[in-house]
Parts: structure tokens; sequence; C-alpha cells
């Protein structure tokens, strides 16, 4: 793997010197846009809306709208705003992850340590799980500021990025169900829920979608075809019928995942 950004964590009065790489790969297919009459691929270039003209990258700068005007930004003007978190992730605090809602959670990453930082990082690590927390501090990385988690997996710190709270949207406009829900019912949805419950396996869940896809479009190119047969799902409305199907689902053998 190719890290993706090289700096440093700072513990206490320790600094770690580190590399993070990506830690996950979209599993989905590439597909690609083309033009339907000729099946040519569609591109999408830079144009300069006042001469209707291609820019080049190397011509492109970055501007923000100020006033009537553009205030145009060089990359030193980036690092004047927060110098000391360009390259360093200062621990702020600790905290027990279960504290953090998932709505929160938005992208994992390695953190790998350099030489001469690899006993401070193993203590960091190994003093996170003797005590089960995870450390939360900001990073610049990409003219964008994060607040990330950082917490040990297996021998390795992975560091999450974390959405900010003004990015999280309210529930307002939202409408929550009411319903008089009975005891029985709540008896019986409790009762298939700890049939259900078992520990987390991710391998269990694989992109099932994406490897059927494969097939289709295996299938398509030799000129066969078939037919799709859409799922139909009954909703259920009365308490008798909800009831009904609780009970049923305790009898039913549970689905494996895909």
């Amino acid at each position: 793997m190719r890290s993706i950004w090289k700096g440093s964590i700072g513990f206490g009065l320790v600094n770690i010197p580190v590399k993070m790489y990506a830690a996950t790969e979209e599993s989905t297919l590439p597909f690609v846009t083309l033009d339907k009459s000729n099946h040519a691929r569609i591109r999408y270039k830079k144009i300069n809306e006042s001469t209707g003209k291609d820019v080049n990258e190397t011509d492109i700068v970055k501007g923000y709208k100020f006033g009537g005007n553009y205030v145009i930004m060089e990359e030193e003007d980036f690092q004047k705003a927060t110098p000391e978190k360009m390259d360093h992730l200062e621990i702020v605090q600790f905290i027990s992850e279960k504290e953090i809602d998932a709505v929160y959670f938005e992208k994992p990453y390695y953190l790998e340590p350099e030489k001469t930082g690899a006993k401070a990082y193993a203590l960091l690590r190994d003093a996170l799980k003797k005590e089960g927390k995870a450390a939360l501090g900001p990073l610049v990385y990409h003219k964008r500021e994060w607040v990330c988690l950082i917490k040990p997996l297996n021998e390795f710190l992975v560091m999450h990025r974390l959405r900010f709270a003004q990015e999280i949207r309210t529930t307002e406009g939202l409408v929550a169900p009411k319903a008089d829900i009975k005891g029985d019912e709540l008896k019986l949805a409790s009762s298939l829920i700890n049939q259900l419950t078992k520990p987390f396996k991710p391998e269990q869940f694989k992109d099932e979608f994406s490897d059927k896809l494969i097939k289709v479009i295996e299938a398509k190119a030799k000129g066969k075809t078939s037919t799709v047969k859409p799922l139909k799902v009954v909703h259920n409305s009365t308490t008798e019928d909800l009831m009904q199907k609780l009970k049923a689902s305790l009898k039913t053998p549970a689905k494996k995942a895909s």
C-alpha cells in the first residue's frame, strides 16, 4: 500500500511519527458513461465560462467569493490558517467509543509508525487497549479540517474521520410514528431480536449484488437475456396481522448474510 499522508500524533509531550493509509476500497463495478449512438466515451472538460475555451489544469486556481470579487488562494494561504494542525494530530481527550453515535463515523484509515516512533506507538496502542478507550484530536488534510478518533485494531491503530456536529442534519420535518404498542407485541419483537442476536462477523457479509451483476453482464455480452421477477413486499398494518407475522418469524430459520 502507498501512504497518503505523513505526520505525527501528539500523546502528551510525546510525538509519534506515523504514515496514514486508506483502510477501505469500493467494491462497486467501474461503469463508464458512453454516447448511446456510437458507444464513445463521454469526457468532461474544464471550460472558461466567459470565453468557452478549455482551461489547462496548471492554469486553475482556487478562489473564494468575498463581497463582489474573488479572493485567490495560494497554497501558503491555507497553511497560514492552522499550521499546527497541518502535519500533526494532537490528542485533546480520551473517550469511550460507545459515546459516539454511528452517524458521526465517516471513513477509516490505518496508521503505521515510522521506525523512530515504534515504541511510543506500541505504548499508545496498548494503553488504549488496557483502558478500553479511544483518542480524539483535530487534523487538517487536503485543505479541510477533520475531527479524528484513534483506536486500536489488533496490532495497529486505526484513525476514523468523524463528521462535525454541524454536518449532521436534524430530524426537523420528519414525522415520527405514533403507535400504541401492547406488551405482547413488544415481548414477541424482543424475542425475535434475541433469537437473531449473534456476534458480528464482517466476513459473512459480501457484496453479492456486484457478483451477480457481473454474471448479468457476462450473459448479456453473449446475447443471453433473462426475466426479472420483482419482489413483492407486504406491509402489516393491523395488530392481529402483526402478531401473526411475529409469531411466524420466531419459527422461521434465520437467513444467512449475503
